[in-house]
C-alpha cells in the first residue's frame, strides 16, 4: 500500500500556472495546443501558450484511463466542468496543506482562480485527471464522482 501511495505521489505533477489578465483578454477566445512529444511515458502537457496556462500530468496509466473510460471531448458543458473543478480544486487544496492528515498523495496546490476563463480543454484534462485520480486512489474530493 506504501508502494502504491508513493508511486501516485511521486508521479504526480499537476501544475496549472497562469499569469494575471486585463478584462479584455479575458474576453478573447482561447487557443490551446497539445504537446504530443509530452505524452510519450504518460505524461499529458497542455498548454496554451497564448496566455500561459498549462496543465501537466505526470501520473502511469492516466493516459490509457483517458482515452479508454472518459467521457469524450463535448460531452459535459464547459460550465459543468468549471463547476467541479471549482469544488474540488478546493478540497484538493485544504488537503495539499494538511500533509499530515492526508498523507503525500497530494503534493502539490493546484493554482485555479475561478474568474478566469481557461477555454475547455484546459477543464476537461483537469477534470478527468481529477476523476481518474478519485477512482485510482478510493479518495473523495466532494460531490458524485462519475464512475466513467
Amino acid at each position: 500500500m506504501k508502494n502504491y501511495i508513493l508511486l501516485f505521489g511521486m508521479l504526480l505533477l499537476l501544475v496549472l500556472s497562469c499569469k494575471t489578465q486585463n478584462d479584455t483578454e479575458a474576453m478573447e477566445p482561447m487557443s490551446v495546443t497539445t504537446d504530443t512529444t509530452a505524452i510519450a511515458n504518460d505524461t499529458v502537457r497542455i498548454a496554451n501558450d497564448e496566455l500561459e496556462y498549462e496543465i501537466t500530468i505526470i501520473d502511469p496509466g492516466f493516459n490509457s484511463w483517458l482515452y479508454s473510460r472518459a467521457k469524450p471531448r463535448g460531452y459535459y458543458s464547459q460550465q459543468y466542468l468549471e463547476n467541479k473543478n471549482r469544488l474540488w480544486v478546493v478540497q484538493w487544496n485544504i488537503r495539499a496543506m494538511q500533509p499530515q492528515r492526508y498523507g503525500d498523495l497530494y503534493l502539490m496546490q493546484i493554482d485555479y482562480e475561478p474568474r478566469i476563463d481557461y477555454g475547455y480543454e484546459v477543464n476537461y484534462m483537469l477534470y478527468n485527471y481529477l476523476v481518474y485520480f478519485q477512482l485510482t486512489t478510493g479518495q473523495r474530493l466532494g460531490g458524485i464522482v462519475p464512475k466513467t
